[in-house]
């Protein structure tokens, strides 16, 4: 079983509390790590604040140079990276490949970010008393960072905490779910190596007590969380005066309209309402087809979902495995039984074997049903008709969530409509709610989340603009 310590900013450490890490997939612990206490948190924390000016001032050479290497090494490790984060997080080695890719990318697009960090000229004589008067607005650190990431994409989730806090001179702190802490782990070792002050980044596991020091501690000028809306919005109501940005997830929805072309919609579906078990906060969870096109829809995808391939994380051929643990597969049951007991239909699956749930299509449901109204992060899609676009938008924006949605269309007045009325954060037009590219800005409305990640629109809120006022007179 391998060891791996944990990363105070300078070193690596052990602690007298292990961490087992658990394959989902076989059940075995495969791996020990350490939890991280009081005591080593607040080093982390006094360690970070030492080195604060040093990081505001470092170039945006050496950080571009800080974070390019990052993004190099991640690339290289890919293979040997990914077979950790599948046994981490039973993800399919193939979807854990191109995690890593996408984890290098972010650290790259930071890079390139660290050399822009916004600045302003601006002429003050609008009035009579700004005559002979001219501003320089630039963007300071804001200080130090509190990350706390999720375990289901656990290293490009981190990376978009991190890099972009490289980007702008703040230290972090970042906790990794308990679950899948080792890929965070690996990239502290890749990050020792860079020619950043020690110091900058710590990535220390956390039980629940020690890390909400994270939320509460004044020390933290921002809290950037990922995780379910019910904790996101208890952290920020005990945050205090810090900054605070929630990514909080939702029930996407998905608008096949009558002029869709299901041989493209279709396949992409199936990737968002099944990738990864369903477990990513953009999860393609409802779908909404038009009443002409819902018959053949139905039957193609149900015969696309049948040739899914489901078995271990680390075979090239799987599609589907297991779920994060059997607490939570356990949670999907109760929820497909319930809805099949307030008259909802199984269209496939149902079925449930320890961690794995079975790909699920239900359909005869309504918006109160938890299969609709929550987030399900599991592998089921509801599918319903529909008669006009505006009735499907009101459908998916009858809920508490507002991420991001997916409109399948040739109408450009349709696309018109659906950017104009559709409440959350992004509409993907001919894809996919779970389209993201790491440099786009990413977020929700209502409770899926305040503010947006992205690594340009991250490294805003960990910025605060500064005006200095020349007097020419």
């Amino acid at each position: 079983m391998k060891n791996y310590k944990i990363y105070n900013g300078k070193q690596f450490i052990t602690t007298k509390k292990k961490l087992l890490v658990t394959n989902p997939y076989s059940g075995e612990v495969f791996a020990e790590t350490y939890f991280a206490g009081e005591e080593e948190l607040n080093t982390a924390i006094k360690l970070a604040q030492s080195i604060q000016a040093e990081l505001q001032n470092f170039p945006s050479y050496a950080r571009f140079e800080a974070l390019r290497f990052i993004a190099d090494e991640l690339t290289r490790r890919r293979d040997e990276l990914a077979e950790i984060l599948a046994l981490e997080a039973g993800k399919p080695i193939l979807y854990a490949r191109g995690e890593i890719e996408r984890s290098a990318q972010t650290f790259l697009v930071a890079a390139e970010e660290s050399k822009r960090i916004p600045s302003e000229f601006m002429s003050l004589d609008w009035t009579p008393s700004g005559v002979g008067k001219e501003g320089i607005v630039k963007h300071f650190p804001i200080g130090l960072v509190a990350g706390i990431a999720p375990f289901n994409f656990p290293l490009n989730l981190a990376a978009h905490k991190i890099a972009p806090a490289i980007a702008t001179g703040c230290p972090i702190i970042l906790k990794p779910a308990s679950a899948t802490p080792l890929s965070t782990l690996e990239l502290a070792k890749i990050i020792d190596q860079t020619n950043l002050p020690k110091g900058s980044v710590a990535i220390l596991p956390m039980n629940r007590e020690v890390g909400n020091q994270l939320v509460t501690d004044e020390r933290f000028k921002l809290l950037s969380f990922t995780g379910s809306p019910v904790v996101g919005w208890k952290m920020k109501e005990q945050a205090g005066k810090k900054k605070v940005v929630l990514e909080l997830g939702g029930n996407a929805g998905v608008i096949i309209s009558q002029s869709a072309d299901l041989k493209k919609a279709i396949p992409k579906c199936l990737v968002g309402a099944f990738a990864f078990s369903g477990q990513v906060c953009i999860h393609a969870q409802r779908i909404y087809v038009h009443e002409d096109l819902f018959d053949t829809f139905v039957k193609k995808f149900i015969e696309e979902t049948k040739q899914l391939k489901f078995g271990d994380p680390l075979d090239n051929k799987t599609q589907i495995s297991s779920m994060i643990d059997e607490k939570n597969a356990q949670r999907i049951e109760s929820w497909v039984k319930e809805a099949v007991g307030e008259n909802a239909k199984i269209l496939h699956g149902g079925k449930r074997d320890g961690t794995y749930y079975e790909p699920t299509i239900l359909t005869n449901t309504n918006l109160n049903m938890k299969v609709c109204a929550l987030e399900a992060f599991g592998p089921i899609v509801v599918i319903e008709k529909f008669k006009t676009i505006q009735n499907a938008i009101g459908e998916i924006n009858n809920s508490a969530f507002g991420l991001q949605a997916g409109v399948f269309t040739n109408s450009q007045k349709e696309i018109h409509t659906a950017f104009q009325k559709l409440e959350v954060g992004g509409v993907i037009i001919n894809d996919i709610p779970t389209f993201r590219v790491d440099h786009m800005p990413y977020g929700g409305v209502k409770d899926s989340g305040l503010g947006r990640e992205g690594v340009k629109y991250a490294m805003m809120d960990m910025t605060e603009p500064r005006i200095l006022v020349l007097d020419h007179n």
